[in-house]
């Protein structure tokens, strides 16, 4: 019951935002101008921030596991590539085959994964080594996907892995990755003013994030594309999920390395996949759509997977 309540907790807020934004819109209070200036501000300063702190803030040095940031690191790269591959052969709509596979692994592991953690052990624990190993990996990804799936006319495959290469080096949550490790590593300290103030940043991601989402979903088409979005929550919340976590499991890991893991695996699609596809040309509609789903069908998919691995005393 205490797994249930916690999940509720988690995710109906999430899911509140976005009908606020709904709302919002309907009755003037926001439209889509605001939108799409907040998407843009969430992507380049909200974000990056977000991440920054949350890897400057790991002991990297004196904390890292070898072992478990690489569990992380390929169980993460097969979901991406096969999923990639499945949907370039699968998919009827090209144009949808970026958020499609932005929606199908990519969770929300910065932004839960620490809260999951800390409600439980009451400590961030594996979380930010978690984070390592995959988040990277979800950005520079994203990136590849929506340049290469953006519907660009060019056929030339030489232009679009020098476009991919520019936009990972422009794209700022990548920055901010990277900047978040290499202070991590350094151990910088930086004035409590500067902290507190991209803290301040930090936190309005998933706000303006879920509020633009909802503001910009259109339920209609979204209706449209129900078979895409079924698909790639299922392989978000359940198929990921039962497909590693016997093999980590056997590997040895359990307790906190089990719930980071679960989080990267199983917890619904992040709101920068909607952010991400709408500035970079993907199909934002179904990219919406699939955060909204896996948004709301999280509670049970999350609790249903906390009381398997309790009930077989795998975590404690």
């Amino acid at each position: 019951m205490d797994s249930f309540i916690f999940s509720i907790n988690a995710t109906v807020p999430v899911f509140a935002m976005m009908i606020l934004g709904n709302i919002f819109k309907r009755i003037g209070i926001i439209d889509d101008h605001f939108a799409s200036v907040a998407n843009r501000f969430v992507f380049k300063v909200c974000l990056p921030c977000l991440v920054f702190l949350d890897l400057a803030d790991t002991d990297i040095r004196h904390h890292f596991n070898f072992k478990y940031v690489g569990f992380c690191f390929v169980a993460t790269l097969f979901s991406i590539v096969s999923i990639w591959v499945l949907a370039k052969l699968f998919l009827k709509d090209k144009h949808s085959v970026g958020a499609f596979v932005q929606g199908s692994y990519r969770s929300s592991a910065a932004i839960l994964g620490v809260a999951f953690i800390q409600n439980i052990y009451g400590t961030s624990g594996m979380a930010p080594l978690m984070i390592i190993g995959s988040v990277p990996l979800y950005n520079i990804f994203a990136v590849i996907v929506l340049t290469f799936e953006s519907g660009h006319d060019s056929t030339d495959s030489s232009d679009n892995i020098r476009r991919a290469f520019i936009n990972i080096l422009k794209n700022p949550i990548i920055i901010g990755i990277f900047a978040g490790l290499v202070a991590s590593y350094v151990n910088l300290t930086l004035p409590g003013m500067v902290t507190k103030s991209i803290n301040n940043l930090a936190v309005m991601t998933s706000p303006l994030a879920l509020l633009s989402i909802g503001a910009g979903f259109e339920g209609r088409k979204a209706l449209a594309k129900l078979k895409p979005t079924f698909v790639a929550s299922f392989m978000k919340l359940l198929g990921w999920a039962g497909i590693f976590l016997p093999i980590a499991v056997w590997l040895g890991f359990r307790d906190q390395e089990l719930i980071a893991l679960l989080i990267m695996l199983a917890s619904p699609c992040t709101p920068a996949a909607y952010i991400m596809a709408k500035n970079m040309d993907g199909d934002d509609i179904l990219a919406s759509s699939i955060v909204v789903a896996t948004t709301l069908l999280s509670s049970v998919t999350l609790t249903f997977w906390i009381f398997v691995l309790r009930m077989m005393s795998y975590i404690h």
